[in-house]
């Protein structure tokens, strides 16, 4: 990705860990008026069916990736991936600059909108894949530890030690806490969360109309 000065000056990047109910924050803030763009949804566009990535992944990783109707299988990628450096760097060179020009396109599009609003970028692997370089001004939707551990149990119905290795496998919230510039605590109740998400709105939007 490349971009800087005015063109990023509305942009706020949204980040979490799994658990911290980062979906909820950014619809939250897409109710209140902010323009999201998904990463994680634009992920999977550029691997539809007739796009060139998924071509270029098909050609790479062979036609067992590849459903009968069509569509990628993740499981069948990820199991060549997991252990394989090279082979995940490939899929990173089909997919990342696709997905880099869609945000782009879209942070285009929204700031000739000249709304007043701000753009929300939500990255899930906002530290992880560097990208916070773009986005330094980061929203951080944080929970506790122990409390992710709980949500994650319940959520996709894991048992406490698969739970903890999942969490353990991804870059400590705490971590991430330490970089954030804003922080939005979601370990209480849902209006309490609101009410911090209305704050930072207006925060945001004080900021692009600087």
């Amino acid at each position: 990705m490349s971009g800087t000065g005015d063109f990023l000056k509305k942009c706020f990047a949204l980040t979490g860990a799994i658990g911290t109910g980062k979906s909820a924050v950014a619809s939250m803030l897409a109710e209140m008026g902010a323009h999201i763009i998904d990463t994680d949804l634009i992920a999977r566009e550029v691997v539809e069916p007739g796009q060139p990535a998924l071509r270029d992944i098909e050609d790479y990783f062979g036609k067992d990736v590849i459903h009968a109707d069509g569509t990628l299988n993740r499981e069948k990628v990820r199991e060549q991936i997991i252990r394989d450096p090279e082979k995940r760097n490939k899929l990173n060179s089909f997919t990342h600059p696709r997905i880099n020009r869609i945000v782009m396109e879209r942070i285009g599009k929204f700031n000739g909108m000249n709304d007043g609003m701000p753009i929300i970028i939500d990255v899930p692997l906002l530290y992880e894949s560097g990208w916070d370089r773009f986005f330094p001004d980061a929203i951080l939707v944080y929970v506790p530890v122990a409390l992710q551990v709980e949500r994650l149990m319940a959520r996709d119905r894991l048992d406490r030690h698969t739970a903890e290795l999942t969490i353990a496998a991804q870059m400590s919230i705490e971590d991430k806490k330490g970089r954030a510039r804003f922080i939005v605590d979601n370990s209480g109740t849902l209006e309490e969360t609101r009410r911090q998400v209305a704050a930072l709105f207006e925060k945001l939007r004080a900021a692009v109309e600087c």
